[in-house]
């Protein structure tokens, strides 16, 4: 299928991250030219996979900065969809620390103006941190649709999660209007 529109799919290590595939298949059928980029942990989880996961997305996937002087292996998004995104993963981008790749990506889309979506994957006991609804708050103002709450996940308690209920579609769905109507952009 003839793509013209770049997603970068981030994904940090939450159970749902085990579908991944699955949810790359999904976009590329919609029109998506996919890149996977995992934080550490997730691509440690992944780590079997991840020449799978190249193959399948037609690009390498990233989980480290590149080196200076080193070209960009993938083409420029369109839209940045972040799922799921962890308790520390949302934190660290609310507050700008950028020491991991997917981190600095997604804080630096910010100031680009990259559409992006993220969707959380914690669960009640984090939610109740203080830090959480700052972040939530900072990159919904920030300009970050945030999909966390009655319309995006809804926590469950600790030790009762179900990664098959993580709403992948209503994440996809999100990054298709993040890219605006008729496929022109935003």
């Amino acid at each position: 299928m003839l793509t013209s529109r770049t997603l970068y799919l981030f994904c940090s290590a939450a159970p749902p991250v085990f579908d991944v595939a699955r949810v790359i298949e999904e976009a590329q059928a919609d029109g998506w030219d996919v890149c996977l980029g995992l934080t550490p942990t997730a691509a440690r989880w992944l780590e079997e996979s991840l020449d799978g996961l190249a193959v399948l997305t037609g690009h390498p996937v990233r989980f480290d900065y590149q080196r200076p002087g080193e070209p960009d292996v993938w083409p420029k998004a369109d839209v940045i969809l972040f799922a799921p995104a962890t308790f520390n993963s949302m934190n660290a981008w609310a507050l700008g620390l950028t020491s991991t790749f997917v981190i600095g990506v997604v804080a630096e889309a910010i100031g680009k103006g990259i559409p992006t979506v993220t969707m959380p994957c914690v669960n009640a006991a984090y939610v109740q941190h203080p830090a959480f609804d700052r972040s939530v708050q900072t990159l919904r103002e920030a300009g970050v649709n945030v999909l966390y709450g009655e319309n995006g996940f809804v926590p469950n308690q600790p030790g009762q999660g179900r990664p098959e209920g993580y709403p992948w579609p209503l994440a996809l769905h999100a990054a298709d209007v993040a890219h605006g109507p008729g496929g022109s952009g935003v």
